[in-house]
């Protein structure tokens, strides 16, 4: 998973950011994005695209995460993800968190930047980067952003399940599985739902 990452280094680039979201698909919740650079490529437990590892194994990776690399966050809310669409609010994200880590990496401005970002996003951003579809099983630096980005938006759902109790976000995070929308049916949408997903 370190190709892209070498492929970089040996054209002469310095840092090597990876990009990520999580919550394209759920009917609410925000979207949530994260660049990340590692400090080490060396980790004792697993980094992978966060689809593939339990919520076990992803919180494992998130707290070594936390300590072996530096990382911007981008989150964007339903109301504007309903404003625009999800792939423009997904591009927002995706700015917010790469703007967030270049303010971090400041002490480096003279350093060569390349990112790289998961799927067909194009952030208007002014560094170099590189689309890689299915980037978070092929790019170790994008797998990284991907754990960090389901972690954080999976906490942010376990803080609404307090404010909306009934609702079951603890289990479903907001994405449409049978349980969630038999629950809308019968409830009705929360101020979190997505209007143009829910269709209400």
């Amino acid at each position: 998973m370190l190709y892209y990452e070498k492929k970089l280094k040996k054209a002469g680039y310095d840092v090597i950011i990876g990009v990520d979201e999580s919550g394209r698909g759920p009917l609410a919740g925000p979207v949530v994005a994260v660049a990340a650079t590692l400090k080490t490529t060396h980790f004792e437990n697993r980094i992978d695209d966060s689809k593939k590892l339990t919520p076990l194994l992803r919180e494992k990776a998130f707290f070594e995460l936390l300590d072996k690399s530096l990382f911007g966050i981008g989150i964007v809310s339903e109301r504007i993800i309903d404003t625009l669409n999800i792939r423009q609010a997904t591009s927002i994200a995706m700015q917010q968190a790469i703007e967030n880590l270049l303010e971090k990496l400041r002490p480096l401005k003279n350093k060569r930047i390349h990112i790289l970002i998961d799927g067909d996003i194009r952030p208007e951003i002014k560094q170099p980067f590189t689309n890689i579809i299915k980037g978070d099983s092929r790019s170790k630096s994008i797998a990284s952003a991907s754990i960090l980005a389901k972690v954080i938006r999976d906490r942010i759902m376990l803080l609404y399940d307090k404010v909306y109790p009934g609702y079951g976000f603890l289990r479903h995070k907001g994405y449409p599985t049978k349980e969630h929308r038999t629950i809308l049916n019968r409830r009705g949408p929360t101020l979190i739902h997505r209007r143009s997903f829910v269709c209400v």
